[in-house]
């Protein structure tokens, strides 16, 4: 605050002059130069180091774009392949059920096959028995024929006799039994 003595006036708010100018002016080249300091050695590496940021993070969310991209890309492919196994295991399970049956009806018929061979050998078995009491009893009466003849020959019967009895006795046992 000026103060002012009793003779002194006032006469200008201001006292603008060369020194002032002056100062002034070098004062307006000074924080000029200054801002370009700090503009080149602060401001520049802060911009730099703000622009790095700015397309780290512009990277960073292009890479994460593009894994996106890359994970619905690939959903959608595990997807068309598990739809591709299903099928798959459709037709596998559809051509196990086809070797099943027809598995199946390979037993039946080896079964049926297996069945038809026991009853053929069943019933030769049966004709072999048959056969064979058919020749025991042939046996058993050439065992009484020959009997009858040693007792015709005890007897000493005459040999027209005998023939005569062996005849009859071959007559009454019939053809069938010695021609079966």
């Amino acid at each position: 605050m000026i103060l002012l003595t009793e003779g002194q006036t006032m006469s200008r708010l201001f006292d603008l002059d060369w020194q002032m100018v002056a100062d002034s002016s070098l004062m307006i080249i000074a924080i000029f130069v200054l801002f370009l300091f700090m503009s080149y050695f602060l401001f520049n590496p802060a911009r730099k180091l703000m622009n790095g940021r700015k397309e780290k993070i512009r990277g960073e969310l292009e890479t994460a774009r593009q894994d996106m991209e890359e994970a619905g890309r690939l959903k959608e492919e595990y997807q068309a392949k598990l739809k591709e196994i299903d099928k798959e295991a459709e037709e596998i399970l559809g051509e196990a059920r086809r070797k099943a049956l027809s598995n199946e009806s390979q037993i039946v018929a080896e079964a049926k096959e297996e069945a038809a061979r026991i009853l053929e050998r069943a019933r030769v078995e049966a004709e072999l028995e048959k056969q064979k009491v058919s020749d025991e009893v042939k046996r058993e009466i050439v065992a009484v024929a020959s009997l009858m003849a040693g007792k015709f020959v005890a007897a000493s019967i005459d040999t027209s006799v005998q023939n005569r009895l062996l005849d009859e006795t071959l007559k009454e046992m019939g053809d069938k039994t010695w021609l079966s």
